[in-house]
C-alpha cells in the first residue's frame, strides 16, 4: 500500500498526468491510501497493545503456575513422607500385634477379629465410669452389677454395641 501511494504520488508530482479529472481521481486514491494507512496502522497498534498485555498476564501466569507446582511438590513431598511413616507405624503395630495375639486364646482372639469387623476396626473398648467408651453410653445399673460380679478373666461384652468391654481401675465398679 505503501509502494501505491508512494508511486501515485511521483506520478503525481512528475507532471505526467495531465487530465484534470485524471488528476482528481489520483489525488482521491493517495488520499484514500493515506487514510487506509492510517487506519492499518491504528488496528497494528491496537494488536500490539494487546499481544502485550496478553504476554503480560502469559507471564503473570506461568509465575502463578511455577508457584503451585512447587507448593504441589512440597505437598507432595508431605504426604509421601507421612506415607513412609505411617506404613513403618502400621509394620511395627503388626508385629507388636502378632506378639500379643500369640499370648490371646484363639477363641477369644477370634471374636475380637468378629467384633472388629462389624464394628469399624474397634473389636474391644475401655469401661470407663460406666460407660462403654465403644459407643459413648452409660450402662444401665444391672449390667454394671453383673459385671462388677463377673471374675476378672471373665469376657465382658455391652449390652447396647456388643463390644468387649475392658475393665480397668477407672471402670467405676
Amino acid at each position: 500500500m505503501r509502494q501505491r501511494a508512494s508511486r501515485d504520488q511521483q506520478r503525481l508530482d512528475s507532471g505526467a498526468v495531465t487530465s484534470p479529472k485524471d488528476l482528481e481521481n489520483l489525488q482521491r486514491e493517495i488520499a484514500s491510501l493515506a487514510k487506509r494507512q492510517g487506519d492499518l496502522e491504528d488496528v497494528v497498534l491496537e494488536i500490539m497493545e494487546r499481544r502485550e498485555s496478553a504476554q503480560e498476564r502469559a507471564a503473570e501466569l506461568t509465575g502463578r503456575v511455577a508457584s503451585v507446582e512447587t507448593k504441589i511438590d512440597d505437598a507432595t513431598a508431605r504426604r509421601d513422607a507421612a506415607f513412609e511413616s505411617l506404613d513403618g507405624e502400621a509394620a511395627a503395630v503388626t508385629k507388636e500385634r502378632e506378639v500379643i495375639a500369640g499370648s490371646i486364646p484363639a477363641d477369644l482372639l477370634k471374636l475380637y477379629d468378629k467384633l472388629r469387623a462389624q464394628q469399624g476396626g474397634i473389636g474391644a473398648a475401655k469401661l470407663y465410669q460406666r460407660s462403654c467408651q465403644g459407643c459413648r453410653q452409660e450402662l444401665a445399673i444391672t449390667d454394671i452389677n453383673e459385671i462388677r460380679a463377673a471374675a476378672p478373666d471373665t469376657v465382658v461384652r455391652c449390652e447396647n454395641c456388643r463390644r468387649i468391654l475392658v475393665r480397668t481401675s477407672e471402670s467405676g465398679l
